[in-house]
């Protein structure tokens, strides 16, 4: 892997009210759309000191641009390199900015302490210490990456539409990704990570002491990869790498799982125990995972706590605890620029405790990254009808097995609420089977037409896959993501169709337009008609309302490949008109597109 420039600039600033001289180091790549560091030297402290370093100090630091003004929060970073040192103490203190336009930036910085300064959003609260007031300018260059690379796009935004879109390029995201395993950070490299579970797991998640390695995917690390401590994290990055060239673009995983949650190995703190001291290296050494998953085009899906324990801060409310864990969520990880913050798993909170979460987050990120949240079936009238219009929310995280209709039902209500969502299928059921091995159901053929084509046809904004706790890498204990390699192939497929091939963000779902009660039919009407036969065979198309020839073409989403034609290679409208057969295998599934332009379509 090519590595990277990295600068490192030393501007001296003055601070007004003492006038003494403050070094604030740059670090990173000056360019639009990627992570311009900013660390500075401040009190000398710990993690386990008083006053307490992320309660009783607040750093915010204000970057400004042509009359534009963006405050984003910082964080206690132990002696600066705590990823490879493990440090507990320094006096390094640090925000992450991420620029969206090119030139010259000036930055100014509030540093103020007090009892729970923190927590408050007040300007003026505590006083000033240390380098308060500091000031500096750097310039920004245009982004040079491309591919997969997310710094290339910019970032990933909740636009209004049923899709996300990024930033840079324009381009509309639809994801396909890994659900599990939900505690993939449960990782044995990482610094103070261990499973406190022992053998008194209930339910699924019950089974001996395990913590993830991840060794299976070592051969997948490459020279160049990043790790920490003198080799560490291999096996992780490695993973991350095959999932990437799989095609693959989400990961799903929650970054505490204690106080009743199943892993019993994730969390952000020191300990356990200590909700208010956060572990410098551990979370350094996330924060290097999780810019590897930047360039290598994976979102960064983080479910905020699960059913388990979402009334485990501050009794569910938004407390002390809570609004702490979000700050530092925030501070430290809210810049990478694809990212979606998940309110939680089969979440319980209340809709009154779900409004204020939302709006928290949103207020304190400054880079606005989307808000969603996943619950039970047969609780999404409850939890998801009365966030229908709430302006601080924008979709559903779903677990069904009635995707297309469930994904349908909740595009067509947030339209009509005046806020349209994106609709992701983020867990199918069973619980104990979910998405099996490939030795033990290599063609998926339920999950693949059922649950992947029947999010997409409604208009969905993409899957991520679980894994049920009765398989093997199950989403607890999966070691390797190739156990699903074929399942991945065919959601790649399924993502190709739609982004080679269709006007996507232009279509709607209308199975009304073809005779068949089984298939799905999303289209621009009048243009372009995709119709999905999950049983193979083949339908009807309404043209009634349109005149003309339209070019008939076939996809096959078992293998993918180009267009193909079959036993019908143009209809003429008005009318209903019959599509024929596919050009082989009949009896299995298959996308047909009518379109009124050959181009680009296949022989």
């Amino acid at each position: 892997m090519k590595q990277s420039r990295i600068v490192t600039l030393t501007l001296l600033t003055v601070m007004p009210a003492a006038g003494a001289v403050l070094g604030a180091e740059i670090s990173g790549e000056l360019k639009k759309w990627h992570n311009v560091t900013l660390t500075f030297a401040g009190p000398d402290t710990s993690e386990g000191a008083e006053p307490n370093p992320f309660l009783n100090y607040r750093l915010n630091v204000t970057f400004e641009k042509g009359g534009r003004r963006i405050t984003v929060p910082g964080y206690y970073a132990a002696d600066g390199d705590a990823a490879n040192s493990g440090a507990r103490e320094g006096n390094k203190w640090r925000t992450h900015f991420v620029p969206d336009e090119q030139g010259v930036w000036s930055y100014t910085v509030s540093f103020r302490a007090g009892p729970d300064i923190s927590l408050s959003s007040e300007p003026t609260a505590g006083r000033p210490t240390g380098f308060d007031g500091a000031q500096g300018t750097f310039a920004v260059a245009p982004t040079d990456k491309s591919g997969r690379d997310f710094r290339g796009k910019g970032l990933l935004r909740y636009v209004g539409k049923r899709y996300l879109q990024f930033a840079q390029t324009g381009e509309y995201f639809i994801k396909g990704g890994a659900d599990s395993p939900e505690n993939f950070l449960g990782y044995a490299d990482f610094d103070g990570t261990f499973d406190s579970a022992a053998l008194n797991r209930d339910g699924e998640a019950k089974g001996d002491v395990f913590i993830h390695r991840y060794e299976p995917h070592m051969q997948d690390w490459k020279p160049g990869d990043p790790t920490w401590k003198d080799g560490k994290g291999k096996g992780m990055i490695g993973a991350l790498n095959y999932l990437s060239s799989k095609g693959m673009n989400s990961v799903y995983f929650i970054p505490y799982n204690i106080d009743g949650g199943d892993g019993k190995d994730v969390w952000p703190w020191v300990s356990p125990t200590a909700k208010s001291r956060f572990d410098c290296s551990k979370l350094d050494q996330w924060e290097i995972v999780f810019s590897h998953m930047d360039r290598m085009g994976l979102m960064m899906h983080i479910i905020t706590q699960e059913t388990e324990n979402d009334q485990g801060l501050n009794g569910g409310e938004l407390g002390p605890q809570r609004r702490l864990y979000y700050r530092e969520l925030i501070a430290r990880f809210g810049h990478h620029p694809a990212l979606v913050w998940n309110l939680g798993e089969e979440n319980t909170n209340t809709d009154a405790q779900r409004k204020a979460f939302s709006r928290y987050i949103k207020e304190l990120d400054p880079y606005d990254h989307p808000i969603v949240c996943h619950t039970f079936p047969g609780k999404y009238d409850e939890v998801y009808r009365p966030l229908l219009g709430y302006e601080h929310f924008d979709g559903p995280s779903l677990q069904t097995n009635d995707t297309h209709k469930q994904t349908t039902k909740w595009i067509d209500a947030s339209a009509a609420a005046g806020r349209q969502w994106f609709v992701c299928l983020d867990e199918i059921g069973p619980a104990h089977t979910g998405v099996k091995p490939d030795k033990d159901d290599y063609w998926h053929d339920e999950v693949r037409s059922r649950h992947l084509w029947a999010n997409l046809m409604a208009g969905g904004a993409g899957v991520e896959w679980y894994f049920g706790y009765k398989w093997a890498h199950n989403d607890l204990n999966c070691e390797d993501w190739r156990s699903r390699d074929h399942m991945w192939d065919m959601t790649r497929c399924a993502l190709e169709f739609f982004h080679k091939y269709l006007p996507f963000t232009q279509m709607e779902q209308c199975d009304e337009l073809t005779a068949s009660r089984d298939d799905y039919c999303f289209a621009r009407p009048g243009e372009t008609y995709a119709i999905y036969l999950p049983s193979g065979g083949t339908t009807e198309l309404d043209l009634s309302e349109n005149q003309g020839r339209f070019f008939v073409r076939w996809y096959n989403p078992r293998t993918g490949g180009g267009l193909r034609v079959g036993r019908v290679k143009f209809v003429e409208g008005p009318g209903k008109v019959g599509l024929g057969l596919p050009p082989e295998e009949p009896q299995k599934d298959w996308a047909v597109l009518v379109r009124r332009s050959l181009l680009p379509l296949g022989r």
